[in-house]
C-alpha cells in the first residue's frame, strides 16, 4: 500500500462519510460517495457539507500526492444543482504549481451531470533554509 493510500485510510472522518478512493497520480485525485440517508439534509438532497467534504478530500489527496506536506489556506465551492440519490463522484486537478503554493480545481459529478465546482489552494511546507 502507497503512502497516499495510508494518508486516506488515516482521514477517520472521510472514512465516516463513506469516501472511496477512486485513483490517485501526481497532482490529482478522484473519490467517490454512494448518497445514503446520512449525507441528507432537511430538504431530502444531499447536504452541502457532505459535498464539501467530498471534493476536499479529493483536494487534500491530490495536494499531499508530490511527496511535500501541504494544508489547505483557502477553499470555496458553488452548487449547480441538488441531488438526492446515487453516487457523487470528485474529481481534483491540480490547476497551479510551486515551491510553497497550490491551487487544485476540483469537478463533482454524478451521472456526468456537474453538481458543484470547488476551488482550493494549499500552502506547502518546505524545509528552513539554513
Amino acid at each position: 500500500m502507497g503512502d497516499l493510500e495510508e494518508f486516506f485510510i488515516r482521514d477517520t472522518f472521510a472514512q465516516a462519510a463513506g469516501i472511496r478512493l477512486v485513483s490517485i497520480a501526481p497532482g490529482r485525485a478522484v473519490v467517490s460517495m454512494e448518497i445514503g440517508e446520512q449525507h441528507r439534509n432537511s430538504h431530502g438532497t444531499v447536504h452541502g457539507g457532505a459535498i464539501f467534504t467530498l471534493a476536499d478530500t479529493a483536494f487534500a489527496l491530490a495536494s499531499n500526492s508530490h511527496g511535500v506536506p501541504a494544508a489547505a489556506i483557502n477553499a470555496s465551492i458553488t452548487f449547480m444543482t441538488a441531488t438526492r440519490e446515487g453516487t457523487l463522484t470528485a474529481v481534483a486537478e491540480e490547476f497551479a504549481l510551486n515551491p510553497r503554493l497550490a491551487t487544485y480545481i476540483v469537478t463533482i459529478t454524478q451521472a456526468q451531470e456537474r453538481v458543484a465546482l470547488f476551488q482550493g489552494m494549499v500552502y506547502r511546507k518546505t524545509k528552513k533554509r539554513e
